[in-house]
């Protein structure tokens, strides 16, 4: 059965979803609800897939964008779909139209999701570290203003991820966001082996309240640990495996 988890700063007049990968018809490494159209799963299982995560979602006349991830901080203004097999290479997307549903994929990394209800205005961003550290959540709320919201009325809501616990780097990974604010290092603890521990939701939070969006919300779970839920890429790295599912976070005008 589809499972989602569901912002409570969201409001009822937004569809959305942080989807698991319960339910779905994917097999073997993928078993589950496998969006991935970048992973080796068979096609026509992905896509299948997808159409059921939309159904849950959204009424049947509603079109699921999806864009070609790079870990960039380009943001999509979406005034209408566009083919599954011509996506934008971005990591954020923002509309104001209805019947679009914004998808962002992933395996560890942030989805997150937003919306100003009042204005008719929604986006979604991808915040693995390095899109995070650049800038994506900022130009997605600047994208966002653009349309027409408003920035203290726009709330935001960060998806499942891996959790700090769950995730080692190295020295010169925590001196590259040290390097761009000395602050950071507050989202980062001493690991083994001179090693550290990242927390990406509560940086991705940070960035986001400092962007101006006053309303944050957090899933709090963990991809990595949590793995009849959710797919992870780094687990699948840790175990050797050749690929790995991906799950997905959307969000519709309704």
């Amino acid at each position: 059965m589809i499972r989602t988890y569901q912002a409570g700063n969201i409001a009822d007049t937004v569809s959305h979803g942080f989807f698991t990968r319960r339910g779905g018809v994917s097999t073997g490494l993928y078993d589950g609800l496998n969006v991935g159209l970048g992973s080796d799963d068979a096609r026509d299982m992905v896509q299948e897939n997808r159409r059921q995560a939309l159904a849950h979602l959204a009424p049947s006349d509603a079109t699921l964008c999806t864009a070609y991830q790079i870990h960039g901080t380009d943001v999509a203004i979406v005034n209408e779909p566009w083919p599954t097999g011509d996506a934008p290479q971005v990591d954020a997307m923002v509309t104001a139209q209805r019947d679009i549903a914004l998808g962002i994929v992933t395996a560890d990394c942030a989805p997150v999701l937003f919306a100003d209800a009042a204005a008719g205005v929604i986006g979604a961003a991808h915040a693995g570290w390095k899109g995070a550290l650049t800038g994506v959540l900022q130009a997605t709320v600047e994208a966002m203003v653009k349309l027409g919201a408003r920035r203290n009325n726009i709330s935001a809501a960060i998806g499942p991820a891996i959790a700090q616990e769950s995730y080692e780097v190295g020295a010169d990974f925590r001196a590259a966001f040290l390097d761009a604010n000395a602050g950071a290092a507050t989202f980062f603890a001493v690991g083994r082996d001179g090693r550290f521990q990242f927390d990406l939701p509560a940086y991705v939070g940070s960035s986001l309240r400092t962007a101006g969006i006053e309303s944050v919300w957090t899933a709090g779970v963990d991809t990595y640990r949590l793995e009849s839920d959710f797919y992870s890429y780094r687990r699948s790295c840790h175990r050797d495996e050749v690929d790995y599912g991906r799950q997905l976070s959307a969000i519709l005008l309704v």
